[in-house]
């Protein structure tokens, strides 16, 4: 019988970051096809630990940023904004700003609705999105990057793949058929990756930090491993075996990338998680405790008080939802 691989084994020929980029999948997307004349100036509020972006299919308008900042938007123009601070959008000649929410949509499903609005001027069409993402590599990507990241369209250096999926999005959008929420979803699922992907390849900033640690060949191996399985029973030395360091190079060069050591990271990412499931499962206390390599329920509750500062129960409360617990 042949032994079973070791850790490096494991690992051989895989990418951190490409798995990271896999938890990007899209939850509780909501859609608005927008068909704008000039003049307008419509307020979109804060949406909480949601991304939203908009891709203009025709015309052009103005994205006044959370920080006052303004950008021109063309057709075939894609802006992000990764957490979903209060914006504004705009025709060049704007009037009164009115709240996204005061004005009458035709809600055509439970996640797709149209927004017609303007003076009667220049039309613009706006496919925008507001999604979450649960786990928390997604969060830590979206944390990396700035407030708002704008994809420039046609002749303007955009990738032609992004392009093209954008111009399907907005066939569906436009001729909404039965399916098309699925295909939007899809879609917009790529595409986010792929504007993330593009910043990481031409960002300084995606060199440092969560995203530099994992692009190193060592700790971004060691971070894998926490990563693809958080129940283990991780020590540094197993870990440091994993990244083929000595223990005292490995604790230094994670400490020194990731800035925290490795098993306050584990103890972390395992809260993270806890935090995703308690939202979003319906995983008993208990349950989520096994999943992360806890003995005992009380051990979990212990860990995650001292990380979150309430207990497991309070935080799920706290969002609405108790999971089927009594």
């Amino acid at each position: 019988m042949s032994s079973a691989p070791d850790l490096q084994q494991v690992l051989e020929g895989s990418d951190p970051v490409a798995e990271a980029l896999q938890s990007l999948r899209m939850t509780g997307t909501f859609y608005c096809h927008s068909v704008l004349t000039a003049p307008f100036s419509i307020r979109i509020p804060e949406i909480t630990d949601c991304l939203m972006f908009h891709a203009v299919t025709e015309g052009s308008c103005r994205l006044r940023a959370p920080d006052g900042e303004e950008h021109a938007l063309e057709r075939g123009d894609l802006a992000v904004l990764p957490y979903s601070r209060g914006h504004v959008i705009s025709s060049d000649s704007c009037r009164k700003t009115v709240d996204l929410f005061d004005l009458p949509r035709e809600l055509l499903s439970e996640r797709f609705e149209i927004l017609r609005y303007g003076g009667g001027g220049d039309r613009v069409r706006i496919l925008c999105a507001a999604a979450c993402f649960d786990h928390p590599a997604a969060h830590r990507v979206l944390d990396m990057l700035p407030g708002v990241l704008i994809l420039r369209g046609t002749g303007q250096g955009m990738r032609s793949d992004i392009e093209n999926i954008l111009s399907l999005m907005a066939n569906e959008a436009r001729y909404l058929q039965p399916g098309g929420e699925t295909v939007i979803t899809r879609l917009a699922d790529i595409v986010i990756i792929q504007v993330i992907r593009s910043w990481i390849a031409e960002a300084g900033a995606a060199h440092s930090g969560w995203l530099g640690a994992l692009k190193d060949p060592r700790v971004g191996r060691a971070l894998q491993l926490i990563h693809r399985d958080p129940q283990r029973q991780w020590s540094v030395e197993k870990l440091a075996r994993g990244a083929g360091m000595s223990r005292s190079a490995f604790s230094a060069r994670f400490a020194e990338l990731v800035r925290e050591p490795p098993l306050h990271y584990v103890t972390r990412w395992r809260m993270e998680l806890a935090r995703s499931w308690l939202k979003r499962s319906d995983r008993s206390i208990a349950e989520i405790a096994e999943g992360l390599g806890y003995g005992s329920e009380a051990a979990f509750t212990r860990a995650f008080r001292r990380i979150s500062g309430e207990t497991p129960g309070r935080f799920r409360r706290g969002q609405g939802f108790d999971g089927g617990q009594a």
